[in-house]
């Protein structure tokens, strides 16, 4: 191993996002078995039609519907933050890097001012970046839980009208 803190670090952050990139797959596939478990329960479910009560085929088929959703919105938050893990090792490397440097570049014999104005530009720089580096990050995270939640208010909005139909489909005129 390495004795370079960059490398230390790289090697460390991969580590940890291919830790929580299987931790996320495992969630999603026992989610998965799980919701295919529930619909075998369901399918194999024959309740004998009642009047005024839904027909529980049509029933079990908008809460699959439900469960197939939330799991796709599940997976998609997850990827999400595979991407934000990804790109958060990104910058730890670049950053790592650029402190090796920045300390390769201050044992170089310059003036106490040289030094001090090229410090300052450097950490303007790196201020900079980091500023950038969160925006992009919070842009990220937004962007993958905002089409999570898209699919869920979809999904939300149809169920209701299902819902709405299969109430008034039961529902009786009275006479």
């Amino acid at each position: 191993m390495s004795d370079d803190p960059a490398t230390r670090m790289k090697n460390t952050a991969a580590q940890a996002t291919e830790n929580a990139t299987q931790m996320g797959r495992n969630v999603v596939d026992a989610g998965m078995a799980k919701m295919a478990e529930y619909s075998r329960i369901f399918s194999d479910m024959k309740m004998p039609p009642m009047a005024g009560m839904p027909d529980m085929d049509s029933f079990l088929a908008l809460h699959r519907k439900n469960l197939e959703v939330l799991t796709a919105a599940n997976k998609v938050a997850l990827e999400g933050a595979q991407t934000v893990a990804r790109r958060h090792m990104e910058i730890m490397q670049e950053t790592m890097q650029e402190v090796s440097e920045t300390m390769r570049d201050m044992t170089n014999v310059e003036s106490p001012q040289a030094k001090a104005a090229k410090q300052t530009e450097k950490m303007k720089a790196s201020y900079e970046r980091a500023v950038a580096n969160v925006k992009e990050l919070a842009d990220l995270i937004q962007r993958s839980n905002g089409e999570a939640l898209n699919m869920l208010h979809h999904r939300f909005a149809e169920a209701m009208d299902e819902v709405k139909s299969l109430a008034d489909k039961n529902a009786k005129p009275h006479a």
